[in-house]
């Protein structure tokens, strides 16, 4: 990840508004465009980590059901837009190398330890770690307890920094609904940096980096390269 000062540019499911979400092309186009981390989502699906968003195919592929009810190499057969597969962890540790951070979502169960294990033998990679479910960030908190983590909050919770506190987040991942002037200067405030999801206009970036926030995920990073001169 950049340095402390640098307000970061993370490319929500790679240039999810620019190509296919979650996949290679798409992580690709982040990386061209010139972010400073891509944000994923996994499922665990027959031991191996699959990076899609949605528990459903029918949204980003043309497949029908549950991404878990589905056999991994079915999954792989699936057509994610343009042609493109769905991707697996490994396969965007190898496009990504040590170039940029890489933000893990745990979507689906089970993806706490095989995310562990994952990182662990990527060592060229700087993962940061997060997810809405606490417990499965948790676990992976004592599977990998120098990894970056950071629990996702897209509604108040009155727990947000006991969460934080208990997991050694390096973050705190929130809604941009969630990122009042306030809250942002609170997070700060305690120690913690705020990313801020999903930014796709670049004047809230401004607004919200005035505020105090650390970055943004976005659709569009290539509408953010003001911001690097900001």
């Amino acid at each position: 990840m950049s340095s402390a000062d640098t307000f970061l540019i993370i490319g929500h499911r790679g240039a999810a508004g620019l190509e296919p979400e979650n996949t290679l092309r798409s992580f690709a186009r982040a990386l061209d465009i010139g972010v400073d981390a891509i944000e994923l989502d996994v499922y665990c699906v027959d031991g191996q980590l699959v990076v899609i968003h949605d528990d459903t195919l029918e949204r980003t592929t043309n497949g029908r059901g549950d991404v878990m009810a589905t056999a991994f190499d079915a999954l792989r057969q699936l057509d994610a837009g343009k042609g493109e597969r769905i991707p697996t962890l490994e396969e965007v540790f190898a496009l990504v190398g040590d170039r940029v951070t890489v933000n893990i979502e745990l979507k689906g169960k089970a993806t706490a330890m095989a995310s562990a294990r994952c990182i662990a033998s990527h060592r060229d990679v700087d993962a940061l770690v997060s997810s809405f479910d606490h417990d499965e960030l948790a676990l992976f908190r004592q599977a990998a307890p120098l990894a970056k983590v950071a629990p996702l909050f897209h509604r108040t919770s009155p727990r947000m920094f006991d969460i934080a506190d208990a997991l050694q987040a390096w973050s705190i991942n929130l809604s941009l609904k969630l990122a009042t002037a306030d809250r942002l200067r609170e997070i700060a405030g305690r120690g913690y940096r705020a990313l801020v999801y999903t930014v796709n206009d670049a004047s809230v970036a401004h607004q919200l980096k005035s505020a105090g926030a650390a970055g943004v995920f976005t659709d569009y990073p290539d509408r953010m390269q003001t911001l690097r001169s900001a």
